[in-house]
């Protein structure tokens, strides 16, 4: 793997991804690199079905601040690193199951948004894209996959409003889909129940038939997305 913050293991068809650097698994650039190196592994591994699991009480803080605030270059080189993450994540060609084992804020929220089943560790935990709120535009990928994952009644609050969801919160505005005490048995279990359950080739062809718009239209869009991404966003 290319960060130690990332480890991966295939049992019983099933990728298991972690994410632990030990401290809020903010997105780095090694980071972003191990997760599309796991994700790629796992394609090249003929999984099934992929788990990607946080640390107990972190999913992900989001990007790392250090390198998005040390420069427009900086903020946008790693935002193109968290982007190709998050799309990759979107169009695997197998299902892909995060168990969220904690916060997940800004980059952390927008994978929850780009994996087909999202299960959360009961708590008081914060989840949600608070971009707006912290200076930062949500940029145009980000958007996509929320106005296809989110309710429609809290698509504006999350986006433009920056409002963060408790647990069961998450699970009314579409950041989850449910709440486990054990959300990584949960996820196991969930992934390895639709690796045994379905057909691949017919998966793909679905995959494609509901996501393929959603991500052309992001891949469309990236370069100008990330050129046109600052974090000086002017006071009103």
């Amino acid at each position: 793997m290319s960060d130690s913050a990332v480890s991966y293991e295939l049992s019983d068809r099933v990728a298991v991804v972690t994410l632990d650097d030990g401290k809020a698994n903010a997105i780095s650039h090694a980071v972003a690199d191990g997760l599309r190196d796991a994700l790629a592994r796992a394609r090249d591994d003929g999984a099934g079905a992929v788990v990607v699991v946080g640390r107990p009480g972190r999913f992900s803080a989001g990007f790392d601040l250090a390198t998005m605030t040390a420069s427009d270059e900086a903020a946008r080189n790693l935002l193109q690193a968290g982007a190709e993450v998050a799309i990759d994540m979107y169009g695997m060609p197998v299902p892909v199951v995060l168990a969220c084992t904690g916060h997940a804020l800004a980059m952390g929220a927008i994978l929850l948004l780009a994996a087909d089943v999202r299960i959360g560790a009961p708590g008081e935990f914060k989840i949600g894209l608070n971009e707006v709120a912290i200076g930062m535009p949500v940029p145009s990928f980000a958007v996509e996959l929320a106005r296809d994952r989110l309710s429609r009644a809290s698509f504006t609050a999350a986006i433009n409003h920056a409002q963060l969801y408790d647990p069961q919160g998450a699970v009314q505005a579409g950041f989850l889909d449910r709440v486990s005490d054990d959300p990584l048995a949960a996820a196991l279990a969930h992934a390895g129940e639709l690796a045994e359950r379905l057909h691949a080739g017919a998966f793909v062809a679905t995959r494609r038939a509901c996501r393929g718009g959603v991500e052309a239209t992001m891949r469309h869009g990236l370069a100008a997305d990330i050129a046109n991404f600052t974090v000086a966003v002017p006071e009103r």
